[in-house]
C-alpha cells in the first residue's frame, strides 16, 4: 500500500483510529491515494467530489464509492463526515449545509485542510452545527478539527445557494448565476471584459473552456443565435452554474465535464477561454499549458483559439511552438488577449 504523500494526509493517517468503524462521507480532494487507506479502515466509505480531475484519478481504485457531482442527496446514513478544506470559505459552506443533513444526529464532523487555506475558521463553519470543536491536531502547517453534530439540520434547499447578477459585455446583457466558488460568480472580472470586447462575429462551433458561471459562453450563445456553444470545467459547481445561466438567459449550449480534453472527441471553429491558473491554493500551470498545446488538434482547419490571460504568464512561447500564427490582439499593463491559428 502507498504511503500518504501530501501533508494532509500525513495528518489525517496519525488520526485514522478517528475513522475506524465509521460509515464514513469523505468530501474534498486530496493530492494521494489517502482515500484508498480510508475505504479499509471505515465499515462503510463514500467519496463526494466537485471535481472532475480527482474524480477520474481515484475512480478506478475507489468504483461506486466515490460519486463526482454538485449536489449529493439521499436519507441520513452516515456517523462521520470528513470535509477536506476547500479554497473558498463560501465553499466550504456550502457543502457543510449540503452534506448535514446526510448525518445521523451525533454524528463526527473532522474538518482538515492546510493553515492558510481557511481551516483555522473551522470554529465558525461548525458553529450551525454544533458545539466549539477540539482541535485534534497540527502538523505540517495543517490541522484536524474535530466536533459532533449537536443541533437541527434544515433540508438543504440548492436555489437558495445561488448568487444572481446582471452584467454587461458591450451591448450584451447578461443574468449570471452562480453557486459558492466558482469563477466569476461575484462579476464579470477584467480579463473576460478584454477579451469578449476583442472577439468578432461568430459561426459553426464554440468551445468555452475552464467556463465557470457560464458568462463567456453565454454571451457569445446571444450574441451568436446561430453558434453552436459547448462549455467545460472540472468543477461540477460550474458546470450547474453555467446550466443556470443559459437556462435564465433562454439560451442553448451543451455542458459537461471534462479534464482539460479527457472528454471532448470533437472539433470546433472557436475556442475560447480564460483559462485557470489557480489550484487548490497553489499557482497550477500543467493544465493550462496542456490545453494550449493540444487545442490544434481539437480545431477545424480554419479554426481559432482566443485566450486571456495574466501579463506576466508565458503562454507566448507555448503558443508559437503550437500553432502556426499568434497575435496579442488586445493588452493593457494587467492582461493579454491571443488570437492563435494553426
Amino acid at each position: 500500500m502507498s504511503r500518504p504523500v501530501s501533508a494532509v494526509s500525513q495528518m489525517l493517517e496519525r488520526n485514522q483510529a478517528l475513522f475506524v468503524g465509521k460509515r464514513l462521507l469523505v468530501c474534498g480532494t486530496l493530492e494521494d491515494d489517502y482515500p484508498r487507506q480510508l475505504a479499509e479502515l471505515a465499515d462503510s466509505l463514500t467519496v463526494f467530489t466537485t471535481d472532475y480531475c480527482y474524480f477520474l484519478s481515484q475512480q478506478a481504485a475507489l468504483g461506486e464509492r466515490i460519486l463526482f457531482d454538485h449536489q449529493l442527496g439521499g436519507a441520513p446514513r452516515f456517523d462521520a463526515l470528513l470535509l477536506l478544506m476547500p479554497k473558498a470559505k463560501a465553499e466550504a459552506q456550502y457543502l457543510l449545509a449540503m452534506m448535514a443533513p446526510l448525518l445521523e444526529p451525533g454524528a463526527d464532523l473532522f474538518l482538515a485542510g492546510e493553515n492558510r487555506g481557511g481551516i483555522n475558521g473551522a470554529d465558525k463553519l461548525l458553529a450551525p452545527y454544533g458545539g466549539k470543536p477540539i482541535k485534534r491536531d497540527s502538523a505540517r502547517r495543517c490541522s484536524l478539527y474535530h466536533g459532533e453534530l449537536g443541533k437541527p439540520v434544515a433540508p438543504f434547499e440548492l436555489d437558495a445557494w445561488f448568487s444572481r447578477y446582471e452584467c454587461k459585455a458591450g451591448d450584451t446583457e447578461l443574468t449570471v448565476m452562480a453557486l459558492p466558488g466558482v469563477f466569476s460568480a461575484d462579476g464579470l472580472d477584467l480579463g473576460s471584459q478584454m477579451l469578449l470586447a476583442s472577439l468578432p462575429p461568430m459561426q459553426g462551433k464554440l468551445l468555452d473552456f475552464g467556463c465557470g458561471a457560464g458568462v463567456i459562453g453565454s454571451i457569445l450563445a446571444k450574441r451568436n443565435p446561430a453558434l453552436t456553444v459547448n462549455m467545460v470545467d472540472i468543477s461540477a459547481l460550474a458546470l450547474e452554474s453555467s446550466r443556470r445561466t443559459l437556462a435564465v438567459n433562454g439560451l442553448q449550449g451543451r455542458v459537461y465535464a471534462s479534464d482539460v480534453y479527457s472528454d471532448i472527441a470533437e472539433r470546433f471553429q472557436h475556442i475560447v477561454s480564460n483559462p485557470p491558473f489557480h489550484a487548490g491554493l497553489k499557482t497550477f500551470y500543467a493544465a493550462t499549458e496542456t490545453f494550449l498545446a493540444r487545442a490544434p488538434e481539437f480545431l477545424t482547419a480554419d479554426g481559432a483559439l482566443t485566450i486571456v490571460a495574466n501579463a506576466f504568464l508565458r503562454y507566448q512561447p507555448i503558443l508559437d511552438t503550437h500553432f502556426k500564427r499568434t497575435e496579442v490582439i488586445a493588452s493593457d499593463g494587467k492582461f493579454k488577449v491571443y488570437l492563435s491559428k494553426a
